[in-house]
C-alpha cells in the first residue's frame, strides 16, 4: 500500500531506539523524512544511513518548553515543514504510592507528560498548514493499572485524555489526533527490565504466555505499523482514538 508519505517530515520522540525507533525506520521505507529528538547516537546513525542522510536527529531530551521549541524550529528550518508528530519518549520509571515521594511523582509525570504538549504546541502552526496527524503512543497500562508505578501511569492516562481533547480542538485544522495503546512490546528498555527478575528467561516466558494471540509479545515493528498507518492519509476519517496493538492482551481473557 502506497501511504503517500513521500518526503513529508515528521517528528518522533525518543525517535532512535524502540518503539520510536522502529517508527522512524518505517516512515523511511516509505519515503518519509523522520527527525529523531533522541540523544542515542549510534541508533540514529544507523537510521540515517538507512535513510541515505535523508533524517535528522536532535540529540536533546525533552525536559523543558525551550527545548521543545528548539527541535520543532531546527526541523524547520533544515526541511522547511512539518507534516505530523509522534509523541513517543518517556520511560516507566517505577515511581509509586508507597515507594515514592510527592517530589519523585512530580518528576515522573513532568518527564512522561509534559513534553507531548510542549511538541505539539509549537508544531502546531505547521500542522494546521499542512493538515498534520498527531499519534500519541500511550501503553495499556493507562488502563488496566500496573502497581508501583503511578507517576507514568498518571502520564499514560493524562496522554489518552490529550488525545481526545486534542482532536476536538483540532477539527476545524482537520488535523487528526489518535493515540496507541501498547501492552507487552520486547523493547532495548523492556529487555533490561527482565533482566532485573531472578529468572529472566522465566518471566518473560510467563509473560509471553498470558498474550493470547500467538502467545507472543508485540514487536516494535507492529506498534510502528499502526502508527505510521494514521499519519497517512489513508487515516483520513480517523480521529480521536485509542488504539490497542497487543494482541488481544487488554480485552480478551487471559485464560484463552
Amino acid at each position: 500500500m502506497n501511504l503517500n508519505l513521500s518526503n513529508k517530515v515528521f517528528l518522533v520522540s525518543g525517535g532512535a531506539k524502540g518503539i520510536g525507533g522502529a517508527i522512524s525506520k518505517g516512515l523511511v521505507e516509505e519515503g518519509a523524512i523522520p527527525v529523531m529528538i533522541d540523544p542515542s547516537e549510534k541508533e540514529a546513525a544507523e537510521i540515517i544511513d538507512l535513510a541515505q542522510g535523508n533524517a535528522l536527529q536532535i540529540p536533546i531530551r525533552l525536559f523543558s518548553p525551550e527545548q521543545a521549541k528548539e527541535a520543532v524550529d531546527l526541523a524547520i528550518k533544515t526541511y522547511g515543514r512539518i507534516d505530523g508528530l509522534v509523541n513517543n519518549a518517556g520511560s516507566n520509571d517505577g515511581v509509586g504510592l508507597e515507594n515514592g515521594s510527592p517530589e519523585a511523582y512530580a518528576n515522573s509525570v513532568s518527564k512522561n507528560l509534559f513534553h507531548y504538549y510542549y511538541l505539539a504546541h509549537y508544531a502546531l502552526p505547521q500542522l494546521k498548514q499542512h493538515q498534520g496527524a498527531i499519534v500519541n503512543i500511550s501503553s495499556k497500562t493507562a488502563v488496566t493499572g500496573q502497581g508501583n508505578t503511578s507517576g507514568y501511569i498518571s502520564a499514560k492516562g493524562a496522554q489518552l485524555a490529550l488525545t481526545r481533547e486534542w482532536a476536538v480542538e483540532l477539527l476545524p485544522y482537520q488535523i487528526r489526533v489518535n493515540a496507541i495503546l501498547p501492552a507487552e512490546v520486547y523493547t532495548p528498555m523492556y529487555a533490561s527490565w527482565i533482566q532485573s527478575f531472578p529468572n529472566p528467561e522465566e518471566k518473560l516466558a510467563e509473560i509471553s504466555g498470558r498474550i493470547p494471540l500467538g502467545k507472543r509479545m508485540t514487536t516494535s515493528q507492529e506498534i510502528a505499523a499502526m502508527a505510521i498507518f494514521l499519519l497517512s492519509d489513508k487515516a483520513s476519517h480517523i480521529t480521536g482514538q485509542h488504539l490497542y496493538v497487543d494482541g488481544g492482551y487488554t480485552h480478551l481473557d487471559r485464560s484463552l
